[in-house]
């Protein structure tokens, strides 16, 4: 029999992941956007897709497939020390009607993360922008060894070389996958990608940097061995992505010093 206490707990966490699910703005006209995307709109034909602007960042949802075909967004070096604590709040994205995104329940017990593609730490600098970061069409099913391994060291790397250079990145990042033939999780039949991509640019030297993940275990630490060029990534996306570089260029991995982001990161707290 479950104590008061704990009933009390649970009462209140189901309170306030509803809270934050009854509170998700609306999404903004996809002008507001344009700043996300300062090099141009990518640009893919596929049916079934809505766009979706929020306030940090926009993508392009596949109704079928209940991800996102593509994500943008500029990523500041203000921005890339947020200060804002983890919040958690998956709510599925009220702006799609249901049938046409994805639910919790469909990753309930998948084995999958809910992944985010726009992640929460780029967005920890207001709670508002947060919150949006959470909301599923943002996500897609990732592995776990996956989304909190080296997914997830690229996302640690991006932010530092946003605030050691002081210049603002434009990120575009999403899944590669085939509706017909990927594996689908949940009563809505979520596809979980064989793949993902990132493209990180700089907007002051507009370098760019691409890389292809493929969605399995053991892709240990190293980036440079799923390095590759944006016309790859446009090659097996579909998508045709704005860049300022050449699409076939494999320029060298930025170097990487987390001590300035870790320090700037450690002034939250005081």
């Amino acid at each position: 029999m479950i104590n008061r206490s704990l009933a009390f707990v649970l009462l209140l966490a189901f309170t306030s992941c509803a809270y934050a699910a009854g509170e998700q703005t609306s999404p903004q006209p996809m002008q507001s956007c344009q700043t996300q995307v300062p090099f141009g709109w990518p640009q893919a034909s596929r049916p079934g897709t809505t766009p979706v602007c929020r306030q940090a960042y926009v993508l392009l949802h596949d109704n079928i497939a209940k991800v996102s075909l593509w994500e943008a967004y500029t990523l500041t070096p203000q921005h890339a020390v947020g200060c804002l604590a983890r919040v958690n709040a998956f709510a599925p994205d009220q702006s799609l009607p249901r049938g046409q995104r994805s639910e919790l329940a469909d990753y309930a017990k998948s084995g999958y993360d809910t992944g985010h593609i726009a992640n929460d730490a780029d967005m920890s600098w207001d709670p508002t922008v947060q919150r949006e970061s959470f909301i599923l069409s943002n996500m897609a099913p990732q592995l776990p060894s996956l989304n909190r391994g080296i997914w997830k060291e690229l996302e640690t790397y991006v932010r530092d070389w946003a605030y050691t250079s002081g210049h603002s990145l434009t990120i575009y990042a999403g899944s590669i996958y085939d509706v017909s033939s990927d594996r689908k999780i949940g009563p809505d039949s979520v596809v979980v990608p064989h793949a993902f991509y990132k493209i990180v640019i700089d907007d002051t030297t507009r370098q760019s940097l691409a890389f292809i993940f493929p969605h399995r275990d053991g892709l240990g630490t190293d980036l440079r061995p799923l390095q590759t060029t944006v016309a790859s990534v446009e090659s097996q996306t579909g998508i045709s992505f704005p860049v300022p570089d050449s699409k076939t260029a494999v320029n060298a991995i930025w170097p990487v010093n987390l001590a300035p982001l870790e320090a700037a990161k450690k002034q939250c707290s005081r």
